[in-house]
């Protein structure tokens, strides 16, 4: 179904740095990453709002900001995210908010004629719960969701399709990025709706300040995870953005799994908390293994460079130099 796009006459992404490209969901662990990654390229024109400034759940709001700005480029990395306790308890709020970000902002880009290329970035749990592992792209809707966050997933399907069906209908260059589990600075530590990795650095770290003898995890540790440092991400959307212009969605991952059990005592390492790590067999866990077939995007010429560990002490030392230094 992809195709890379070797025939477009426009200039590339990468030979377009003067053009405004508006990242949406800047302050946002995957938007600042790629906003990042932007400037550091020599991108001269990255536009950005915060939500204050625009809310991209009012639709003549974001036709006004689309009308005014005209970008050449969009990257939709704006959503309302959280783990398996928030997708539970705020199953509207997920799916609400996240269809109205993904309904304005791509029919707004489509609208104001000026857009050239967009990016919509979905998420693995897209997938269905028994899909086969590595999961490939075509196994999306091939069976049922993961219930503990079917609500988020629908809406990042529903956006997947409507790229598609505003790429078939309309000729808007339209892609869908789906990463696996991403991790790294600028992360949600908040403690009831963060995602599993964030949550274990909180966790371990304040388990270490009050010197607690113990940490206790939800589930069995067993599931099999697999994280991508947001900058390898950034990193892809801008491979992306340049190289590939086709219907499909593509898998952006690590390629490499780990148990939750293994995570949690790489963090407990990186964090240095030397008490014990006990496991709350009581709660759930989630899908047991999850790891993304990402051979279509490596086969077009892009590979994650960070390692975890090393991903994990960097991303440490964003919190204590953030999150906790705010606190004091």
């Amino acid at each position: 179904m992809g195709t890379v796009n070797t025939a477009d006459p426009h200039t590339s992404f990468l030979a377009d740095k003067d053009a405004k490209v508006f990242v949406a969901g800047h302050r946002g662990l995957v938007g600042s990453a790629i906003v990042r990654r932007l400037l550091a390229l020599g991108f001269t024109s990255v536009v950005v709002r915060t939500h204050a400034e625009l809310d991209l759940t009012r639709q003549a709001d974001v036709e006004a900001f689309f009308a005014a700005e005209l970008p050449r480029y969009v990257v939709l990395a704006a959503a309302k995210v959280g783990g398996i306790h928030a997708n539970s308890t705020f199953p509207a709020d997920f799916i609400a908010a996240n269809l109205q970000i993904q309904t304005n902002v791509i029919d707004a880009a489509l609208k104001c004629g000026s857009v050239r290329k967009f990016l919509f970035l979905g998420s693995s749990c897209i997938y269905p719960k028994l899909a086969p592992q590595p999961i490939p792209e075509d196994s999306l809707l091939s069976g049922p969701l993961e219930p503990t966050n079917e609500w988020y997933a629908v809406a990042k399907i529903a956006g997947i399709k409507m790229c598609q069906a505003y790429r078939i209908q309309h000729g808007f260059d339209a892609i869908s990025a789906m990463p696996t589990n991403l991790y790294g600075p600028q992360d949600n530590f908040h403690p009831e709706n963060s995602h599993v990795l964030p949550a274990l650095i909180r966790r371990f770290h304040e388990a270490k300040a009050s010197n607690a003898p113990e940490v206790v995890v939800w589930g069995t540790g067993s599931p099999l995870r697999e994280f991508l440092h947001v900058d390898d991400l950034a990193d892809a959307v801008i491979f992306l953005m340049d190289q590939y212009s086709g219907l499909e969605h593509v898998n952006t991952g690590s390629g490499s799994e780990v148990t939750i059990k293994e995570l949690a005592e790489l963090v407990k390492e990186v964090v240095g908390f030397q008490g014990k790590l006990v496991w709350d067999s009581s709660k759930p866990d989630g899908t047991p293994r999850k790891l993304m077939d990402s051979s279509k995007i490596q086969e077009m010429g892009w590979k994650p460079k960070v390692p975890l560990k090393e991903g994990l002490i960097e991303t440490y030392k964003w919190y204590v130099e953030n999150v906790i230094s705010a606190k004091k």
